[in-house]
């Protein structure tokens, strides 16, 4: 069980039968009255978005997930192949299941794989990981007092927004969980 002061974004719970990942919450304490939690959560077997309230201190079931380290192999289609780096076992995902993961997923990449039972749920990304630039528009020189920012395609084929200072070719340092630029890569 898991109190409603204890929710975060990315939790799996289990609500009327049906398994459900937090994609977004929000905590409101209305002038008179009681405080509730507003749900935004997206069924992890249909994929499908409901939004559902409950009174502060409710306490909903979560779901216990297991993890295994697997590697990324390819993409077919929407379907994402990973072998497990124990059992050698290879596992299917379909991309509805694996929200924004795709965008940063390179071939032999080590990753986690969250399993309900025996069925895959979705896969987890370290908080960062590494990526090459393979295009962006060179900088212009004396345009940084505003902290501007330039599009930079990724390896992945994913765009971040980077610094005018980065070039392509450059390795840089991306947040998975928001996908923003952190820092170059040595």
């Amino acid at each position: 069980m898991i109190g409603t002061g204890d929710l975060k974004k990315g939790i799996a719970i289990e609500l009327d039968g049906n398994l459900y990942r937090i994609e977004d919450f929000q905590h409101v304490k209305m002038g008179r009255g009681s405080a509730y939690v507003k749900l935004k959560l997206r069924n992890i077997r249909k994929g499908d978005i409901t939004e559902r309230t409950f009174q502060a201190g409710d306490r909903l079931i979560r779901a216990t997930l297991d993890k295994s380290e697997v590697q990324f192999l390819y993409e077919d289609g929407d379907t994402y192949y990973f072998m497990n780096t124990e059992t050698y076992e290879q596992v299917a995902i379909n991309r509805d299941r694996l929200s924004e993961v795709p965008n940063f997923l390179k071939e032999n990449m080590a990753v986690s794989l969250l399993s309900y039972g025996d069925e895959p749920i979705s896969i987890e990304l370290p908080p960062s990981i590494d990526l090459e630039v393979t295009y962006t528009e060179p900088g212009i020189k004396g345009d940084t007092a505003t902290g501007a920012t330039k599009p930079a395609t990724l390896e992945t084929g994913f765009v971040v927004q980077v610094p005018l200072f980065v070039n392509t070719g450059d390795r840089i340092r991306v947040d998975t969980r928001y996908g923003t630029y952190i820092e170059r890569a040595s």
